[in-house]
């Protein structure tokens, strides 16, 4: 069979990692599934991805789409892709913070924007939420900086800071910050009975629960968790069903093709906790002990768009996340995750009705260009 060579860009962005695209080298959209599934080496029963430039789990399994925006608002148009590894499947409902970090880089060096000065400022609307997003990051001779002292929990060694503003990230999905109205619900799932979750869209739709109530501590790293069939299968359950209630799905059926969305997430207060590298996190350092499920695997870090939504909800009055706080959040949260702590800002404000509106949700990444060249999928 002949191979389609298709000229591409491999970056990190944050924890993650995903082909990028320029728009006008790909055919029509409709054309798009079975390229990223060739490229990536999905579907594997194996897991494992070793057909393609995926690494076996979710957060290297991405695909950008950038091209220059027509908009007035924004310098580029970005579409991202998650592409399962099990299954022949490609995801477009969500968005991915970890990458959208390296979209403002990918846009500069490779000559969509063309900013002046030491520093860029680049208005990056994502096509999958509809939003705005704001990226600010360090030139040197016109391209983007990569050498700094930012350090992320989870990726080896430091890099130049980026900055990206999430503006107005309230509803991504499902057109409304708290998709139920309330602050918290009770589902019925089956095979687990009633349980308390919060609800909340923004940057992402989330599903939030206590680890308690699933029988954990919330501690728990990614290893152990993959070894937990019973807690992963329970904690789908409660997805699909929260998906229902969200309005993202009609039915459990449909919801159960949605694998990344809403993202599942469990919570526990502060607390001393391991980390994948063995330097330990210590209850003083954090406010919150959290952990997520990204497409059916437990994170190796933290979903930073999950984790912007938990910024959200720990400042309206009443969620989980909100009641698992020992003190006010203070416009920003401090996450311990499996990779360490994870910093994330939100403004957020309740109105005289009593609504909630989140103005924006904000974070520091690192990215850096791996190489350059062509990716080759069956035609």
């Amino acid at each position: 069979m002949p191979l389609l060579a298709l000229p591409a860009v491999f970056m990190r962005g944050g924890t993650s990692r995903a082909i990028m695209f320029h728009r006008g080298d790909l055919p029509p959209q409709p054309q798009w599934d079975p390229i990223f599934l060739a490229a990536m080496g999905s579907p594997d029963p194996n897991g494992r991805q070793l057909n393609g430039m995926g690494g076996g789990t979710s957060s290297l399994s991405k695909i950008c789409i950038l091209s220059r925006s027509d908009r007035p608002d924004a310098d580029i148009d970005y579409t991202f892709a998650q592409v399962q590894i099990r299954e022949a499947s490609v995801e477009y409902r969500g968005n991915c913070g970890n990458m959208s970090s390296a979209v403002g880089p990918f846009s500069v060096d490779e000559g969509l924007v063309r900013p002046n000065g030491d520093t860029a400022v680049v208005r990056i609307f994502n096509t999958n939420t509809k939003k705005i997003i704001r990226s600010t990051f360090a030139l040197r001779e016109g391209k983007a900086e990569t050498d700094g002292d930012l350090a992320i929990p989870g990726v080896a060694g430091t890099g130049s800071p980026i900055r990206l503003d999430f503006l107005n990230p309230g509803g991504a999905a499902t057109g409304r910050l708290l998709p139920t109205g309330n602050v918290t619900d009770r589902l019925d799932v089956p095979g687990v009975g009633t349980i308390e979750v919060s609800l909340v869209d923004a940057a992402k739709p989330c599903v939030i629960i206590r680890a308690a109530d699933i029988g954990l501590t919330g501690t728990e790293l990614p290893d152990h968790l993959d070894t937990r069939h019973d807690i992963l299968a329970k904690l789908d359950a409660i997805r699909q069903t929260a998906c229902v209630a969200m309005g993202l799905a009609a039915d459990a059926k449909e919801a159960a093709t949605m694998r990344g969305t809403p993202a599942i997430g469990f919570i526990a207060p502060p607390m001393d906790a391991p980390t994948l590298s063995g330097a330990p996190v210590t209850a003083s350092e954090v406010d919150l002990t959290a952990r997520f499920i990204s497409n059916g695997q437990p994170h190796r870090a933290l979903p930073v768009t999950s984790s912007l939504c938990m910024s959200v909800a720990a400042c309206i009055t009443g969620t989980i996340v909100n009641q698992a706080l020992t003190k006010p959040p203070g416009g920003s949260i401090r996450l311990g995750m499996p990779s360490g702590i994870l910093t994330v800002g939100a403004e957020v404000e309740r109105t005289a009705n009593g609504d909630w509106i989140a103005h924006s949700g904000a974070f520091y990444r690192t990215a850096r260009r791996l190489f350059d060249g062509r990716v080759y999928a069956p035609t």
